[in-house]
């Protein structure tokens, strides 16, 4: 089973992604900050990895997972609120693999990642 991280301030989008991302059998854990998922990644790494571009210190956690040992294996999906192209240009530098608009909802993260979580 894959290994999906969502690190987003808000509970809501947290629990909404955990639930639909757990029927498509991805093992989900949830991150609220920047430092608690670094520390959550130290300890083991995702195959996929949601950031919430609006929360505090998600371009550093993106570097910093990028800089660790199998850190660019990691699929990092930067999430925005709109196509904002310098927030964009700024995630992919960063080392954002893909971009997420932001609400998702089921559609779209069965569009995105249904075939993937058994593809492991």
């Amino acid at each position: 089973m894959q290994r999906f991280m969502i690190t987003d301030t808000s509970d809501v989008v947290r629990k909404v992604g955990k639930r639909i991302l757990s029927e498509l059998d991805f093992l989900v854990s949830e991150a609220g900050d920047a430092r608690e998922a670094f520390t959550r990644c130290q300890a083991e790494l995702p195959d996929y990895l949601i950031v919430d571009a609006g929360m505090e210190g998600a371009l550093d956690l993106i570097a910093s997972i990028r800089a660790m040992p199998n850190g660019k294996d990691v699929k990092i999906y930067y999430c925005v609120v709109e196509a904002d192209l310098r927030k964009l240009m700024a995630g992919k530098r960063a080392g954002a693999t893909d971009f997420l608009l932001k609400p998702f909802d089921r559609k779209i993260l069965t569009a995105v990642f249904g075939n993937r979580a058994v593809a492991a």
